[in-house]
């Protein structure tokens, strides 16, 4: 297995992220047990779960799985979503973060959390409000390291300055979506990340399946991700689509060119990036685990690299944004350039 340091801080994880958001629906305490234990032994030493996840049972798994070897694990969760039925019961108010973290403690059955993450921006909470009382587990104990999941580039940004004046904890690392489907955070996020230093651990390497390869357009989903009673309606919205399907076709191509497994050859893909730190992997099972796993010794050509980003300019929308990557802003700076000696002329 392969570590990395989380952004600019001295902790190592590994490469590969073990996601147990399935643990306790669909993935049941025996199994989860043995895909931790099976993870372990292969290298993993980071795991993310959340307080939200089966109703806090992935926790209470989790907790259970890891007993008695709990210094062997750097464990994230995160808090914001609904936890019962009062206003306060949600969000990253000082009141609920006070009560979230003591519930997850408990359920992991520890008296820390390597990495807590604000699972969603509160735009009804100052971020300021939020950033003190994570400061104050920090400065108790209860929290090693800050992170954040699903904040847009500038409420990362703003996250990071008020740490920064107010002489606070601050957000070591981000939890985007990120896949060969949507790369939007190449634009923002990951220079950002790079520049400040922030950790970046990606989640749906696989896009909710897609990039498995086992599903056809115009047929009903394969039980799974996109049939899940809870989860289904919301990663079908978010994938299921006949352009989506064109680029997996494309790409199936290039992992069989590559002679690896298309899930292989997505997370490969992603790892190729030196400002990822890690990728999430949700497995269900452990012969997945294994697959994903290996993705870690797979390295893309740069003939391999361009051939993805030619999947994602062809099936991508073909509309002009004002976010761009480095290199699209070359692009439109030698136009620039062009135009004005034409003009000279």
């Amino acid at each position: 297995m392969q570590y990395k340091n989380m952004g600019r801080t001295g902790l190592h994880v590994s490469r590969i992220c073990l996601g147990a958001m399935n643990y306790g629906d669909p993935v049941s305490e025996t199994e989860a047990t043995k895909i931790v234990k099976s993870a372990q032994d292969a290298g993993v030493n980071f795991i993310d779960t959340a307080d939200g996840y089966a109703a806090g049972k992935s926790e209470t798994i989790l907790g259970k799985a890891i007993k008695g070897d709990r210094h062997s694990f750097v464990i994230a969760t995160k808090v914001f979503v609904r936890t019962g039925p009062g206003p306060n019961d949600t969000g990253l108010s000082r009141k609920h973060i006070m009560q979230a973290i003591e519930d997850s403690l408990r359920r992991l059955q520890t008296d820390y959390i390597d990495l807590y993450y604000c699972h969603f921006p509160d735009f009804d909470t100052p971020l300021e409000e939020t950033l003190r009382a994570m400061d104050d587990l920090v400065r108790q104990g209860k929290v090693r390291y800050l992170g954040c999941s699903n904040f847009s580039a500038y409420w990362l940004c703003k996250g990071l300055w008020l740490s920064d004046v107010n002489n606070l904890a601050r957000f070591e690392c981000v939890e985007p979506v990120y896949n060969l489907l949507t790369r939007d955070i190449e634009m923002e996020m990951l220079p950002i990340c790079a520049g400040e230093g922030v950790g970046v651990c990606t989640y749906n390497p696989l896009a909710g399946e897609m990039l498995t390869g086992r599903h056809e357009f115009g047929k009903q989903p394969a039980e799974g991700r996109f049939t899940h009673p809870g989860m289904g309606a919301g990663y079908r919205e978010r994938y299921w689509s006949e352009i989506n399907f064109k680029a997996v076709d494309r790409l199936k191509q290039l992992a069989k060119e590559h002679g690896c497994t298309l899930p292989q050859f997505a997370i490969a893909w992603i790892l190729n990036n030196d400002t990822i730190t890690s990728v999430l992997s949700g497995t269900t099972e452990i012969n997945q685990l294994e697959e994903n796993l290996s993705a870690t010794e797979i390295k893309l050509t740069p003939e391999e690299l361009q051939a993805c980003d030619e999947v994602w300019q062809m099936f991508r929308l073909p509309r002009y944004h004002y976010a761009k990557t480095a290199e699209e802003m070359a692009k439109v700076v030698k136009g620039v350039e062009q135009i004005t000696k034409a003009v000279k002329k």
